[in-house]
């Protein structure tokens, strides 16, 4: 029995890492689509956070659980399953609010990208890495704004230079995708001006590469997750198990009269 416990628990050592290792990282990557999000939504930044927080809780109540259950403290593995019972039934009410708020949540990331583009500016060196991030997710996705390269048209610099001047990482061509940056010149724009159908870029809007690595990756996802669930109810299965067996043997210890 003590093998298995020290397994089980060794695992929630694991998963405590693994989650609290992902919330540091969405908080650090500052080249990917999620340094995007947690760069302009607060509520993906605190999400962050809260992983932190769970992997960290998960690690000290997978070594409060193996002390419980090693010296029979009852008081320890009742803890350890009610924190398992709250953090199983916070990851379902989590699942729960993305699936019903799936369209707010997609509108709200369309606004956050849609007002990127508009106010993309590569001298605003406040804005660096956030932009950084935006043209590394172009030029990887190999896609051109949220829906398409039209909505680079209502960039305001853009729109001062009558468009002859296209973003370097929407771009088709391996020469501008050197800079990776910033905007790159229109060899021959009619009349002094043009239109986002004569740049050098790529037509597909990045909403549906993002959507297609979201179907491409939901089998992993949805497997990870429902790992993860049935970790944690083996984990409250065998507390409880351990703290009826604990009870049992100290009753049966009681000096008959």
């Amino acid at each position: 029995l003590h093998k298995t416990v020290y397994v089980l628990f060794l695992l929630f050592q694991i998963l405590g890492a693994v989650i609290l290792g992902f919330g540091v990282w969405i908080l650090a990557d500052k080249t990917s689509f999620i340094a995007v999000l947690q760069m302009s939504s607060p509520s993906l930044k605190t999400g962050a956070y809260i992983l932190i927080g769970v992997g960290a809780l998960t690690m000290l109540m997978g070594f409060l659980g193996c002390l419980g259950a090693v010296n029979e403290i009852r008081c320890l593995l009742v803890l350890y399953f009610t924190c398992l019972m709250i953090i199983l039934l916070t990851q379902i009410a989590a699942a729960l609010v993305i699936y019903f708020q799936k369209d707010t949540l997609k509108g709200e990331l369309s606004n956050i990208v849609v007002d990127l583009i508009e106010n993309y500016d590569p001298s605003d060196e406040d804005k660096r890495n956030l932009q950084d991030a935006w043209d590394y997710v172009q030029m990887q996705i190999a896609c051109c704004g949220w829906t398409g390269a039209k909505e680079w048209e209502n960039n305001e610099i853009l729109r001062n230079k009558s468009n002859t001047e296209y973003p370097c990482s929407c771009s088709n061509r391996s020469t501008d995708l050197v800079e990776g940056r910033g905007f790159c010149n229109l060899d021959d724009p009619v009349n002094g001006t043009a239109t986002y159908a004569d740049w050098p870029v790529h037509e597909q809007g990045c909403m549906d590469g993002v959507e297609q690595w979201l179907k491409d990756n939901l089998g992993i996802i949805l497997g990870v997750c429902t790992g993860v669930a049935i970790i944690e109810l083996l984990g409250m299965i065998l507390s409880i198990s351990l703290c009826k067996n604990i009870h049992s043997e100290d009753y049966t210890k009681v000096p008959k009269s």
